[in-house]
């Protein structure tokens, strides 16, 4: 059996709220994830491709946090 570093795994979060499409084509969607491992901590990501409520993202990087559309 593999060890992976947790860096290298990721995080999983799980999509709250779908805010609006954003990007030149509206090719991006912007969403509100909490991250599964932190109860209660959630953020604003960029995500590319089909989204709905309730799936399930594995973040690289949860630092970083989407600026809202205007």
């Amino acid at each position: 059996m593999e060890v992976v570093d947790e860096k290298e795994a990721g995080v999983r979060a799980r999509v709250e709220e779908v805010l609006g499409r954003t990007g030149s084509r509206g090719g991006v969607t912007q969403v509100r994830v909490e991250i599964q491992d932190k109860k209660g901590r959630s953020i604003i990501r960029n995500v590319k491709g089909p989204v709905r409520v309730g799936d399930n993202l594995v973040l690289l990087e949860t630092e970083r946090e989407a600026r809202r559309l205007r």
